[in-house]
């Protein structure tokens, strides 16, 4: 193996033949990658959930370490070590979240002879406390934010410190990071209510509840430096990423360099960034966030990230490099590859963008979505020119996207000549991604990144508190195209059509439920069929009258709010391994061809369509329509309650109820707090009421759509008490 011995020999001191990836999806997938390509052999460890995952399939072994709980699984550090000893491990990668920043996992490895592929204790120790590392960073003239970073916890001291260092006020749990144990408190009325989520969700997710306070800069960028050191004293940056366009303080754009940063500002940066890592005698890959105020440029330390960041791939494409493979060779005691600064300014060459795809619904609050991956077909990377696309995924087609862990479905990563060719290949590239099974944010990231504040560069993090509803709203507002709603039908009526040809039922839905009806209408050509169809993003329902003619083609209409539109279509399925294409002829004029997933469920069928070439006709790149069975139809509705019902948005885990039975509310008052892909979830009534009902207790785990409350009106009086 003579691959895996001159990799050995480039990285020295160190025996690195065998790594562990203690971490799952993509970042396994990418480690993995490295390792192979070095000829390192490498072992994934899962839990029940991922027996199937795509990571567990990529490594040379795979051990399963517990059940789906992050905490009874990939957090449990004692699993992780005995698969390292069980297997010969010689070294450890964490990858980013869980185990990644904790002191003592990378105390256990040493205690255990294997090598963490990470920074050493006491610099995760240093940077991983927030108030810890503002100390160290004013000690090496690194510029900071004013803010309280002491000991005293009391809720009323922090109170009093907030008011001193004057409102707004960011909450940061002093081990957090990614958005997690965070707050943002805008009056004194709100703190300790904040304060106290925060401190919850920080000891759940870090395992210390201790918090800082700092000034809130108003609408700064989030620019940061990608560090990395090694154990002979050298220490350089790998120029910046701006991650500005972020919600919740989750990033979701990341482009390198910073557009319009002047010169001066980012060599001040870098060399601060630098500083801050030789200040704690730094060995690895670290990130070094700034916020910068965007009237003067002034700039600020936010945190150091002891670990590789999720956005990496803008940075690997910026300057031609593979960071996880400098990790392995400075892990193994090498030195940095390039040592000298400028030799490594000289590298940087064109622009590469970052899109964030998730498994959630933009219309509903960007609630994460669970389900099947039941359609996957990423951007075809040699379709964009001289433009390079990369994704870097964990999931494949038929994968299930659980409650368990976050709902990232993969990174799409854009690197071009200039910022505005990757800009206009990244719109191109989320165009063409297809996924179906569910609710995605690929056309609000589509939105984004054609944003004009976007385009022109430089936004602040309020770039998504400005434009973000009118985002979300402008796919409701978008009319919807009848040639779009004309192709949803014909699809669904092939569908049909083809299950009773070949002698199936289809189960529920809402085809399975308008039954005999439909049966006439297939056997009898020419008679019309009128059904609901519920447009893109739920915005209305439209009734379509359907009609099949003998020689197979359909005349559809579509009702709008001026005249009904009337089309022609000649439609075909054409059923492939990779899936089913229906080919096209519209008003006999427009040809072009839509790849169909097709979805029941007990009271509607979801059609979605990916249209190829279609756009002279209305049809954009990606469509999903729900048709609905007549609501006479629906099994149980003589049942269905009249009280309100308040019901969980999405599978996950009770962590408290608010009220008990017998309680008045108010509009919009919390009941239950609801904890889902690693976030907590505030659950309102939805109007004035008594509780009847309380169906879940603390600790519990609910599947979406539960109910968890049961309210009764009250009366005036009552609620005026």
């Amino acid at each position: 193996r003579k691959q895996l011995a001159d990799a050995i020999t480039r990285m020295s001191y160190r025996d690195l033949s065998k790594v562990l990836i203690a971490n799952r999806g993509e970042i396994a997938c990418r480690v993995i990658r490295t390792c192979r390509k070095l000829g390192i052999e490498t072992v994934a460890v899962f839990s029940d959930a991922d027996r199937h995952a795509m990571h567990v399939k990529q490594a040379d072994e795979a051990f399963h370490i517990g059940p789906p709980p992050a905490a009874e699984s990939y957090l449990d550090m004692h699993r992780i070590l005995d698969v390292a000893a069980r297997t010969g491990t010689s070294g450890i990668h964490p990858g980013y979240g869980f185990l990644s920043e904790n002191e003592h996992f990378a105390a256990a490895c040493a205690a255990n002879d294997v090598t963490f592929i990470g920074p050493p204790v006491p610099a995760i120790q240093a940077m991983g406390s927030k108030s810890t590392s503002k100390a160290i960073m004013i000690d090496a003239n690194v510029p900071v934010t004013p803010g309280y970073h002491g000991n005293n916890q009391d809720p009323e001291a922090l109170k009093a410190e907030a008011e001193r260092i004057k409102y707004p006020v960011l909450i940061k749990a002093t081990l957090g990071g990614g958005g997690k144990g965070m707050r943002l408190v805008e009056r004194p009325e709100d703190f300790l209510d904040a304060l106290d989520a925060c401190k919850r969700e920080a000891l759940k997710g870090f395992g210390d509840d201790t918090v800082l306070l700092e000034r809130f800069v108003q609408r700064p960028r989030h620019v940061e430096f990608q560090i990395f050191g090694d154990h002979h004293g050298n220490a350089v940056h790998l120029a910046e990423r701006d991650c500005s366009v972020q919600r919740r303080h989750q990033k979701v754009l990341e482009e390198a360099p910073a557009p319009g940063l002047p010169h001066d500002v980012r060599q001040s940066m870098g060399e601060a960034a630098v500083a801050a890592a030789k200040a704690v005698g730094y060995v690895g890959a670290g990130t070094v966030e700034f916020l910068v105020d965007t009237t003067t440029n002034e700039f600020f330390f936010c945190e150091m990230n002891t670990r590789l960041q999720v956005e990496h791939p803008v940075t690997e494409m910026i300057t031609g490099l593979d960071l996880v493979e400098w990790q392995l060779q400075v892990a193994a005691g090498g030195k940095l590859p390039i040592v000298e600064q400028a030799e490594i300014d000289d590298r940087l060459s064109g622009h590469a963008i970052e899109a964030r795809v998730y498994a959630e619904n933009p219309g509903t609050g960007f609630l994460p979505a669970t389900g099947n991956l039941r359609k996957l077909r990423e951007p075809p990377a040699d379709a964009f020119g001289d433009s390079t696309v990369r994704v870097d995924t964990g999931v494949a087609e038929g994968d299930n996207v659980t409650m368990f862990y976050d709902p990232m479905i993969s990174k799409l990563i854009v690197h071009s000549k200039d910022r505005a060719t990757a800009l206009r290949d990244l719109n191109l590239a989320l165009r063409s991604y297809q996924v179906a099974g569910v609710p995605t944010n690929l056309s609000f990231l589509e939105r984004c990144a054609s944003h004009p504040a976007f385009m022109e560069g430089g936004i602040s993090t309020s770039f998504l508190d400005d434009h973000g509803e009118a985002l979300v709203k402008e796919a409701d507002l978008s009319p919807t195209p009848p040639s779009a709603v004309a192709v949803a039908a014909a699809a669904m009526v092939l569908n049909r059509n083809e299950a009773s040809r070949r002698g199936l039922n289809l189960p529920g839905g809402a085809w399975g439920q308008i039954g005999a009806s439909w049966r006439a209408f297939d056997s009898a050509q020419g008679v019309a069929e009128t059904f609901a169809i519920e447009t893109d993003g739920g915005g209305s329902t439209v009734d379509v009258e359907v009609r099949h003619h003998s020689d197979g083609t359909f005349t559809i209409t579509v009702p709008s709010e001026d005249e009904a539109t009337t089309q022609h279509v000649e439609a075909t399925f054409k059923t492939t391994a990779e899936g089913t294409t229906m080919e096209v002829v519209l008003d006999k004029m427009h040809r072009f061809d839509v790849d169909v997933s097709i979805e029941e469920t007990q009271t509607e069928t979801s059609v979605h369509l990916f249209a190829h070439n279609a756009t002279d006709t209305g049809l954009g790149p990606r469509h999903v329509y729900n048709v609905v069975a007549p609501k006479a139809t629906f099994q149980g509705a003589s049942d269905v309650s009249s009280a309100p019902l308040i019901k969980a948005v999405m599978p996950g885990k009770i962590v408290r109820v608010l009220v008990e039975v017998g309680d008045v509310v108010e509009a919009d008052q919390p009941l239950v707090i609801l904890e889902a892909m690693k976030m907590e979830h505030v659950i309102k009534a939805n109007g004035p009421g008594c509780v009847s009902a309380v169906s879940f207790a603390e600790g519990e785990i609910v599947a979406d759509g539960a109910i968890l409350v049961e309210l009764e009106v009250a009366d005036e009086v009552e609620l005026a008490a």
